[in-house]
């Protein structure tokens, strides 16, 4: 009986064996580490482009000889382009961003009359040009931001007296302050694109004097505010991808 219980045991030592060999010989599973989680996205880094929008005007250009005031409201076109840097600490974003925009804004009042004589003023303006601090919240790829800074914008106006000919006019790069608001979005890896609200307050300017009405030496005062509505793409340097 004992040779039977010795062949039966290696009977199956026999069998375990085969086994074995067949599973090293089938194709073993290979695993692969899960890729590493992209880095977060940030808005740090410096930024260059291109804007293009409205601006309306509000203001006036005011004779001192006759007290007439004119209205020289209108609106036009603006574009330009902007350059600025980023620097985001959590989801504050701080920076600040210089932009430079030509325009077609002009405007031409209606005649009037003083005494026997027929007044006319028109204004215009040549580009705009702002420098301001930027403070943001941003959320992802999506930034809100306000902006607070100094402005600068190339005026001219004439005022002209239809029955003689005379006229003054005169151009200056007239100073003030400006204050905006907008929205940024990351829509690629060194792209944005964003939609911004400017309002700009211009100090007074007044050309220089010459003879308008009855030989008399006149000047001009120009008063003139600008609301501005753009959008603009940024390509944006040293930035992380996605």
């Amino acid at each position: 009986m004992r040779w039977i219980g010795c062949a039966i045991l290696g009977l199956s030592l026999s069998l375990c064996g085969v086994a074995s060999a067949a599973d090293i010989s089938q194709p073993q599973p290979v695993y692969k580490a899960p890729p590493p989680a992209p880095p977060p996205f940030s808005w740090t880094g410096f930024y260059l482009g291109v804007n293009i929008g409205g601006a309306w005007t509000t203001g006036s250009v005011t004779d001192t000889v006759t007290g007439r005031s004119l209205s020289g409201n209108n609106d036009g076109f603006i574009g330009g382009g902007q350059l600025g840097f980023n620097y985001q600490i959590s989801n504050w974003v701080l920076g600040f961003e210089w932009d430079f925009d030509g325009t077609s804004i002009s405007a031409t009042s209606n005649a009037v009359t003083v005494g026997a004589n027929t007044i006319q003023a028109s204004a215009k303006t040549d580009w705009v040009s702002t420098l301001a601090g930027r403070l943001g919240w941003a959320f992802d790829r999506s930034l809100l931001y306000v902006k607070g800074g100094g402005a600068w914008v190339e005026n001219s106006a004439t005022l002209t007296n239809l029955t003689t000919g005379n006229s003054i006019s005169g151009s200056n790069t007239n100073d003030g302050w400006m204050v905006g608001v907008g929205w940024e979005w990351a829509f690629a890896p060194q792209w944005s694109a964003k939609i911004e609200y400017n309002y700009i307050g211009l100090n007074s300017w007044s050309p220089s004097n010459t003879l308008l009405v009855n030989n008399i030496a006149d000047r001009l005062t120009l008063s003139r505010d600008i609301d501005v509505v753009k959008a603009g793409v940024n390509y944006r340097f040293n930035w992380g991808a996605y």
